[in-house]
């Protein structure tokens, strides 16, 4: 049985380290042309219940709290003015809750973790074909092609796999602009301190500056915004932001970006103005609640290729806990690998179901007038009794 997982981000890389180890091979076909051929963005908070989990699945939970940072979990929510709503602190030496850890450090593990010849590098898939006799012929970006038995498609947001299995539509929810901050420590101080060891929210009618501290000394700072502009004053040029088609305009410049942050605190914009280089734009899309498919035989869907949800906390931890499910199922039905597959189908379709619904409500929630007083009740345990 030949398995090719198309895609090399934790949900790949976690399937094929979890199948490795009860014994099944596969492949994964990554289109990065090296591990450091790309940065791999922000820090990610993993839960006990999935990314934990699944790490544990794959024999990796020793090694993940060696890189993990707890003290990452920090958060501290501003409002405009620079005022702290909220300072969450994680309790000291606690490993009960949700340590963060950079999304490259993660991708090391994994990669470590597997036989060197497991991912095959520069390889982007662009079309899946069924064969007449099962299976599919796989072709990629420069014409090699190749072929499987079982194809899964771990390869994200656009994802080639995707077709052969739903039509569901991608629908655009918010506007990022991310920006880095280097050495924090050594050439902004103040900065550092503003942030923290962890995530610094700062929330206004319809726009956040966000920012996070990652392991190797840089901050990580993020501009959500609305993706039809709603809420943005005249004063916020968003031409190039709310470009039309699949694509988006130029980056803007720092001007552009301060400008939408007219009245704010100036601890707070000089987030933008320390940023190296131009912000790069992401368009934030999700695939519609409930989107289910018809199992097919030979081939299925994990991570963001299968639930595609805004990017609240969930979407790595349910594509790492994906590839555990699915692996146990192949693992425990290896001479019926669509029976597996349908197993696996229906327990992720009632799982994600909702946890989609909720990524949704936090979404919209982020970018509404009463942001700061939405979130903090969503942040607030209700008192006992």
């Amino acid at each position: 049985m030949r398995i090719a997982i198309a895609g090399g981000g934790p949900g790949g890389l976690t399937l094929a380290r979890i199948l490795h180890r009860h014994g099944i091979g596969a492949v994964v076909y990554e289109r990065d042309a090296d591990r450091s051929a790309r940065t791999q963005g922000g820090m990610l908070d993993l839960h006990s219940e999935s990314g934990q989990h699944a790490l544990t699945e794959a024999g990796l939970a020793g090694r993940f709290w060696s890189a993990a940072r707890p003290e990452g979990e920090e958060l501290r929510i501003l409002d405009p003015a620079g005022r702290m709503l909220l300072h969450h602190r994680p309790q000291p030496s606690s490993v009960a809750g949700r340590p963060e850890i950079d999304r490259s450090d993660l991708r090391d593990l994994l990669l470590d973790s597997l036989p060197g010849d497991t991912i095959v590098w520069q390889h982007r898939l662009v079309a899946a074909t069924p064969r007449p006799g099962g299976g599919f012929a796989l072709t990629f970006d420069d014409g090699r092609t190749t072929g499987c038995d079982v194809l899964i498609g771990a390869d994200g947001a656009r994802s080639v796999v995707r077709p052969l299995l739903t039509d569901a539509p991608l629908s655009t929810v918010a506007l990022l602009a991310e920006l880095s901050v280097g050495d924090v420590d050594r050439r902004h101080p103040d900065l550092a301190a503003l942030v923290g060891p962890g995530n610094l929210w700062c929330l206004g009618e319809s726009r956040i500056l966000a920012a996070q501290r990652l392991g190797d000394g840089s901050l990580r700072v993020g501009i959500s915004l609305p993706a039809d502009g709603v809420g943005l004053d005249a004063a916020s040029d968003t031409r190039a932001l709310l470009a039309g088609g699949p694509g988006l305009g130029a980056a803007p410049d720092t001007r552009t970006l301060l400008d939408m942050f007219r009245g704010w605190s100036p601890r707070l914009t000089a987030l933008v103005e320390a940023a190296d280089g131009a912000a790069t734009m992401r368009r934030i899309e999700t695939m519609p609640i409930g989107t289910r498919w018809a199992t097919r035989p030979g081939v299925t869907l994990i991570g963001d290729a299968a639930h595609l949800m805004p990017p609240v906390g969930e979407g790595a931890n349910q594509a790492m806990l994906d590839a555990a499910e699915l692996a146990a199922a192949l693992a425990a039905n290896p001479a019926d690998p669509d029976a597996a597959i349908r197993a696996y189908e229906e327990t992720m379709f009632r799982r994600i179901g909702p946890i989609a619904e909720m990524s949704a409500r936090v979404q919209v929630m982020m970018l509404t007038p009463t942001a700061a007083a939405d979130l903090l009740r969503f942040f607030t345990p209700e008192p006992a009794g």
